[in-house]
């Protein structure tokens, strides 16, 4: 196990960098991936995105909370073998009631203030995924696995 303060910048850089991420669910065995946009709260234990209540992925999210969400900063060139850096965290996702969802619901419009509008609609549902491990991967094959939980 390796200790998340050995890492925690490179993590944070990543992490506030990049506006999009890739959230994987899945349903009765059928995976599905879903461009988000995303926001983490500082110690990083969570990851923060919203989705309206009508799409598969919310219906995913309602039948099995298990996640995982892909952020890497890759430029689509071939050095990107050599230089790109992603992290996979894993962990269960869970809708945050309005009553107490105004500290997230401000760490995550910070970040994407384009999107308040559609966080304010009453069809739109805000989740919090508790991070469980987060894999970094730098220089294509170095991988480090860190626990939070």
């Amino acid at each position: 196990m390796v200790s998340m303060e050995n890492h925690k910048e490179d993590l944070m850089e990543l992490i506030r960098l990049q506006p999009l991420a890739v959230l994987a669910t899945h349903n009765s065995g059928h995976p599905y991936g879903s461009l988000v946009a995303f926001a983490a709260t500082e110690d990083l234990a969570y990851l923060i995105f919203t989705t309206t209540r009508s799409t598969r992925k919310y219906a995913n999210l309602s039948s099995d909370p298990r996640v995982a969400m892909v952020i890497d900063n890759r430029s689509n060139h071939p050095s990107d073998l050599r230089f790109a850096s992603a992290v996979t965290a894993t962990g269960r996702a869970e809708e945050v009631p309005k009553e107490t969802s105004e500290g997230l619901l401000t760490i995550y419009l910070n970040k994407h203030p384009h999107l308040k509008q559609f966080v304010s609609s009453p069809s739109s549902a805000l989740f919090t995924i508790r991070v469980e491990v987060y894999y970094l991967v730098t220089r294509f094959q170095n991988v480090v696995e860190i626990h939070l939980t």
